[in-house]
């Protein structure tokens, strides 16, 4: 594998040590804003360097799931830090637009890269609960009640964490120098590429974390967009427009007024009320299978009568707007000079 290695190490060490470079000079940078210009060009640039590195990595298959952790030479194993290093830059991109795809993007290479460390034994730690890939182990509760077991157990672990990452952070810069200049052993060298590694495991699974919390508001934020439409009751099917006419008590009541409104139909009540009934709205009693004339008679009766209650309302309110209209003595021609 040494070989297979070195026979493209060169460019691919090239390409290592530029995603590297540009993600210090991100993480030192004191530029304002993350979306200025020349930021957001270091970032395109380091994620190139590190995805045509890491496509190299996978065609001389320098690791593997089958092999341990001392069968990787000193040299290789700081392309282990490839995904970790991906995921990171990947964070760093600011179009909004596609800040999810991002997320999700950054989330699998850190999963990669933990799942690559696990692999070879680097590292004791427990993916977040939740988190893709990692089934939960808590035990159902209301979930309006906190799991305050849980809360303490994942804050003591990110405490310990920190302590970790800053003691790892002081002893590779202790060593930095002496790796860089060339003039550190085989073991020393290995040593500092292990402790890179574990220092990464620490900042993935930091940023995984971070990751799950905002794509839950992300979520939460598209969800009514995607949201269909509640269901709505059945449609009541649209009233036929009445058109205006007035209403009379007989056939030559409706002459006179016909005559002195030609412009506005007159219609009888007789005429109004087999019109209601052809639509359906007026309708006639049904007889009660096994009832007598007598009672046939009395519900008839009633009928009428509540139809009549009904029919003197409509008048009433028919007259009253006619007389709004027209008022007294409009027509009149007689005794006018």
């Amino acid at each position: 594998m040494m070989a297979e290695a070195g026979a493209g190490g060169p460019r691919l060490a090239e390409l290592l040590a530029l995603g590297r470079r540009l993600w210090d000079e991100l993480e030192a940078s004191t530029e304002p804003s993350s979306g200025a210009p020349a930021v957001q060009d270091k970032v395109r640039q380091g994620l190139d360097a590190l995805q045509r590195a890491a496509a190299m990595v996978a065609q001389l298959e320098l690791f593997s799931e089958n092999e341990e952790l001392e069968e990787i030479a000193s040299a290789d194993l700081k392309f282990m830090l490839l995904p970790a290093l991906l995921g990171g830059l990947t964070l760093k991109q600011v179009d909004l637009s596609r800040r999810r795809e991002h997320l999700e993007s950054a989330r699998e290479h850190f999963l990669r890269f933990l799942k690559l460390c696990s692999n070879y034994g680097l590292g004791s730690f427990q993916l977040p609960p939740g988190t893709a890939g990692e089934e939960k182990t808590e035990s159902p509760q209301d979930p309006a009640q906190p799991n305050l077991v849980a809360m303490a157990v994942s804050r003591a672990a990110k405490i310990e964490r920190y302590k970790q990452k800053k003691e790892l952070e002081n002893k590779l810069a202790s060593m930095r120098s002496s790796v860089e200049s060339g003039t550190a052993d085989e073991d020393q060298i290995r040593e500092f590429y292990i402790l890179q590694i574990q220092k990464w495991i620490s900042t993935s699974l930091e940023e995984i974390e971070s990751i799950e919390q905002e794509l839950v508001i992300l979520r939460s934020r598209d969800a009514p967009r995607q949201a269909p439409a509640g269901p709505r009751g059945p449609s009541r099917p649209a009233r036929t427009p009445v058109k205006p006419f007035i209403l009379t008590r007989d056939a030559a009541q409706a002459r006179v007024f016909g005559a002195g409104y030609p412009g506005l139909p007159t219609m009888t009540v007789d005429d109004w009320y087999e019109q209601r009934r052809k639509q359906g709205i007026v309708s006639t009693p049904q007889r009660v299978p096994g009832a007598s004339d007598e009672e046939l008679q009395k519900q008839q009766q009633e009928t009428e009568e509540k139809e009549d209650d009904e029919e003197a309302l409509r008048k009433a309110r028919s007259w009253d707007d006619w007389k709004d209209t027209h008022p007294r003595g409009y027509g009149n021609r007689h005794n006018m000079g």
